[in-house]
């Protein structure tokens, strides 16, 4: 689970309900069913005409991709790993690494593996990774302008929601208490439109691109790893090499588990 969506949603609902009870608004106002029905239906219908349906399907696994905390290999372990085969490859050759391909989780990282065991270039091997790379990082771009179009849609749907009840309620001018009533159902819509595009849906878009550059940096730490075993450098400088990819206090920790204590000035 990725507690800081979870956190995140929990701050925001609480920032508005709390904010509002504040103000002197009953939050039962947001139980309104046409300003929902104006914003999230709307919203939906708008991003299904936006994007084709090959995307659209995808919206439930992006979700969970929100909600989860991917297992994959962490920077430290990616590391760890790279260390650990070079100093096996430097010492029985490079075919030795074969009979390690089935004990290695990661799909992206065993098959870069595989095709330096086939005696495939550095040149080819970079190619062939670096597109991977560049597709999976439009696949994931997609997935986040769904909720980035998403959160432009909202607001505007409020708006469009607000001057819908002002109609309603400039229709009936005569009866004072439904007039106000009226004015304030109008505008709840505009509530919901700015929440939901500014509290929900935008951040999520933003979670998802961050989301998408860690895999990329650990993806690009996999091809370096992969390309330094193939020339047979030696593990320490691969491990220096991977840390590079880190932040500075990260990189330290990491050189000084391996007996490398350098003085790792931050970038």
């Amino acid at each position: 689970m990725d507690k800081t969506t979870i956190i995140g949603l929990i701050l925001g609902f609480i920032a508005i309900g709390v904010g509002m009870v504040l103000k002197g608004v009953s939050v039962n106002v947001l139980a309104n069913p046409a300003a929902i029905l104006i914003i999230l239906v709307g919203t939906a219908a708008s991003v299904v005409i936006a994007f084709p349906s090959s995307e659209i399907k995808r919206v439930p696994k992006l979700f969970g991709i929100l909600f989860k905390e991917k297992k994959t290999y962490k920077p430290k372990d990616v590391i760890k790993e790279f260390s650990e085969l070079a100093q096996l490859a430097r010492k029985e050759g490079l075919l030795v690494l074969e009979s390690k391909l089935d004990e290695i989780p990661d799909p992206f990282m065993r098959n870069g593996l595989n095709l330096a065991v086939d005696g495939q270039s550095a040149d080819y091997i970079r190619d062939v990774l670096n597109e991977e790379i560049e597709a999976m990082e439009e696949r994931h771009s997609a997935g986040a302008a769904i909720f980035t179009q998403a959160g432009t849609y909202a607001p505007t749907l409020g708006v469009l929601g607000a001057v819908i009840g002002l109609i309603a309620a400039l229709g009936n001018m005569a009866d004072t208490d439904a007039l106000g009533h009226a004015i304030s159902a109008a505008f709840v819509a505009t509530l919901l439109g700015i929440f939901t595009g500014y509290v929900l849906w935008h951040p999520f878009a933003n979670k998802l691109k961050r989301k998408s550059q860690e895999e990329v940096r650990l993806k690009e730490m996999m091809v370096e790893g992969i390309l330094s075993i193939l020339e047979g450098e030696a593990p320490r400088i691969i491990e220096q090499k991977l840390a590079s990819y880190l932040p500075a206090s990260e990189r330290q920790a990491i050189l000084e588990e391996s007996g490398e204590v350098e003085n790792v000035q931050a970038s």
